[in-house]
């Protein structure tokens, strides 16, 4: 028996010392901060879209005073046309639970707001993410255009693809070649995906920048250790609406 104990004693010792593997993506403020976000696309029939945009300016302010919105925006360019993308904060999922509660309850917003634009959407998605840890959400210095490119990167998650993922972004940020408003990474919905939110002065610089970066040497070796892990990537061009709070 003490044999026995004297060995058990010796592999916990050991095992203590062992170096531990860890990920900058999975550790950090992200175990820390419960603050998750929903992000959400609606498309809208064609012939109603206007409906749409006028209900949502007129009435916003009913659902804006459950939860915080951080961006609705019009989709412009990229994917399927006729398109609304917004994004709402939320302490943790009980104060979700919570707002989506009140909402149930809210009879002003059913029928002002819930009821009337049901007929107008063709279809929703939405997603659950976190901010990656060495992300914040910044504002623009004036109102602009968005740009939102979406990356589906390998299986593995940010223990794989996370730091030359991190390296692939700050490389267009610490050159300026665009200014840089959060990078979220799904937790429900196409798992190893993130979502990086850009601003840009207008459509023609946001252009001049890209032409810059392609041709920068920094930019291109990043980008290209970072692309090794990548599946897929799109991208939207969008501009919001009077009431986003991200202008």
């Amino acid at each position: 028996m003490l044999g026995l104990r004297s060995g058990l004693t010796k592999a916990l010792a050991a095992r203590s010392l062992a170096p531990q593997m860890c990920s900058s993506f999975a550790t950090g403020p992200r175990q820390f901060d419960g603050t998750l976000y929903e992000i959400r696309s609606y498309y809208i029939k064609p012939s109603k879209m206007n409906e749409f945009l006028e209900n949502i300016n007129k009435n916003i302010h009913i659902r804006t005073a459950h939860s915080e919105l951080i961006g609705f925006w019009k989709v412009e360019f990229g994917g399927k046309v006729n398109k609304v993308f917004h994004i709402w904060k939320y302490d943790n999922f009980a104060h979700r639970t919570k707002v989506r509660k009140a909402l149930a309850e809210d009879k002003e917003w059913q029928e002002k707001f819930l009821i009337p634009n049901l007929f107008h959407v063709d279809e929703q998605e939405f997603e659950i993410a976190y901010l990656v840890p060495w992300c914040k959400i910044e504002k623009p210095p004036k109102e602009g255009v968005y740009e939102l490119v979406t990356f589906q990167m390998k299986p593995g998650g940010p223990a794989l693809w996370g730091e030359a993922f991190q390296r692939a972004i700050n490389s267009h940020v610490n050159l300026n070649y665009n200014k840089l408003i959060g990078v979220f990474h799904t937790e429900y919905g196409l798992l190893n995906r993130v979502h990086v939110l850009w601003w840009n002065e207008s459509l023609d610089s946001r252009a001049a920048g890209r032409h810059q970066s392609h041709e920068d040497p920094r930019v291109v070796a990043a980008v290209r250790e970072s692309a090794s892990y990548l599946v897929s990537q799109e991208n939207m061009l969008m501009t919001p609406l009077p009431f986003s709070p991200l202008k």
